[in-house]
């Protein structure tokens, strides 16, 4: 990775608005082109791709292709033939709440490109992270600029290097580096910027952006928690959430951060824990080519400063290598107010805590940060229910973890202290798009139209401002709503 010279991005910023100017990517053959170039650089060039993830976070090539790689060169298709219907001007002169007069005005909503914009991608998926914004741009005819996280910079340096084979330098340009940089990169006037990382560095972005009024899509992680109804199968449940902490050594927005409990249950799940992980490292964690390091040894050290300063029982777990930076998948047993439920662990440590009833876990859900996913292990059509009334979260999942991720028709994202904005597909084209409103009035409605015109007179008022006050309203009730 060679970091971007700071006095290149204000050029850089320029070169990119200057090219929008002159709509070159409202094209849809350019689009199209563009987006099957990053299907392209993604399939003639996944096995480097994967080496330059795994020098940077040791993660297994499985997992890069599971959950990264086959994920965004689909995605890039998919927008590439799709981009023609999401981009069409949709008509609403046969609307049912347009009035017949208004027909023939020729009301339209096109969906039209921001600009400029600028997508900031993080370190712990660099790959989707990085892509997946970027597919949204492109098909939605905008310019951009990709910021790469400087931690994994065998990634970053790789995509410095594939973008300018693949991709019009004109319309997409890159940008590596770390503060100095960001904070370079942020000075400029963007028409859209989109974040994901974590809320702190999101408040600094949404202060930047700010200034120049610039929209945002935030994706920001956060404490993920996970309710075990009682009735559930343990070793079921014990599988899958451990299966979605371990998936890239538990450094991922949406891994299952806390479980909550009822005491009857803690012993059969954390057994059935164990058992999972016996089946999947027999041979342990630490040396096992199916588990990824943690990053570097910043984050290392947060993570093993967090299981010193516990309070919590360490039920499963608590191996670590530091000269590899491995540290095993760790259950520990808290209390209220304990460390582990401050903030977002992310890494390899799922925190238990008992609560008397699934009611309890709801109230306790409510009462912290809106997560970004709840994932809840039921089968009880009624608790579920319970659940999505009691609970806020972006996403809602029951019954297993990560999956969400590989359904490409949901959006995906957060409320409040999670982010805000939606992703994935369409939902991403959105994220860099407005709904461009048009009107063509002619002039012979000019006699249907004439009494807008003052001096304002009693007939006038009679005619086109009385009816409005006469119109009959629905009957309702507080149970029933609208009555017919």
């Amino acid at each position: 990775m060679i970091d971007t010279p700071l006095d290149e991005i204000p050029k850089i910023n320029a070169s990119l608005h200057a090219t929008f100017a002159t709509r070159k990517t409202f094209s849809l053959a350019w689009r199209q082109h563009q987006l099957l170039q990053i299907a392209r650089m993604l399939q003639e060039n996944h096995k480097a791709i994967a080496d330059a993830i795994y020098a940077d976070l040791g993660k297994p090539a499985f997992e890069v292709y599971m959950t990264e790689l086959n994920l965004m060169l689909d995605r890039a298709i998919i927008s590439a033939k799709r981009v023609p219907e999401w981009a069409a001007v949709k008509n609403l002169e046969n609307h049912p709440d347009l009035p017949p007069h208004q027909k023939g005005w020729k009301p339209r909503v096109t969906p039209t490109p921001k600009g400029a914009v600028l997508v900031i991608s993080p370190w712990n998926y660099p790959l989707i992270l990085s892509i997946q914004g970027t597919i949204g741009a492109i098909a939605a005819g905008c310019t951009v600029c990709l910021k790469l996280s400087e931690v994994t910079s065998n990634y970053a340096g790789l995509l410095q290097r594939l973008i300018p084979k693949y991709l019009d330098q004109d319309a997409v340009r890159v940008v590596c580096g770390g503060v100095q940089e960001v904070t370079k990169v942020l000075e400029q006037k963007w028409d859209h910027i989109f974040y994901t990382g974590n809320g702190t560095v999101a408040r600094i972005i949404a202060a930047a952006a700010a200034k120049h009024l610039t929209p945002l899509t935030l994706e920001l992680g956060g404490k993920s928690p996970v309710i075990i109804d009682p009735e559930y199968d343990m070793e079921l449940a014990a599988r899958r959430v451990l299966w979605g902490k371990i998936n890239n050594c538990g450094q991922v927005c949406v891994s299952p951060d806390y479980a909550l409990v009822t005491p009857s249950t803690t012993a059969s799940f954390v057994e059935n824990l164990k058992k999972a992980y016996a089946s999947f490292y027999p041979d342990g964690s630490l040396k096992s080519d199916s588990y990824a390091r943690v990053i570097n040894m910043q984050h290392f050290n947060r993570i093993k400063s967090l299981l010193e300063r516990t309070q919590g029982k360490v039920l499963m777990g608590g191996g670590m290598d530091e000269k590899e930076r491995r540290i095993e998948p760790t259950v520990v047993l808290v209390k209220p107010g304990d460390v582990l439920l401050e903030s977002e662990t992310f890494g390899p440590i799922l925190t238990l805590l008992e609560v008397d009833d699934m009611r309890a876990a709801c109230d306790y859900i409510s009462a912290n940060d809106h997560p970004l996913v709840l994932y809840v292990f039921t089968l009880n059509e009624q608790l579920q229910q319970d659940v999505f009334k009691a609970t806020m979260s972006g996403n809602l999942i029951f019954n297993d973890t990560f999956m969400q991720m590989d359904v490409k028709v949901l959006p995906f994202g957060g409320v409040g202290e999670s982010g805000y904005g939606r992703q994935v597909l369409e939902n991403t084209f959105n994220c860099f798009t407005y709904e461009r409103t048009s009107l063509d009035i002619p002039p012979e409605v000019e006699d249907k139209i004439y009494l807008r015109y003052p001096p304002y007179t009693e007939h006038a008022f009679e005619v086109e401002c009385a009816p409005g006050l006469t119109v009959q309203i629905p009957e309702s009730t507080p149970e029933e709503g609208l009555v017919r």
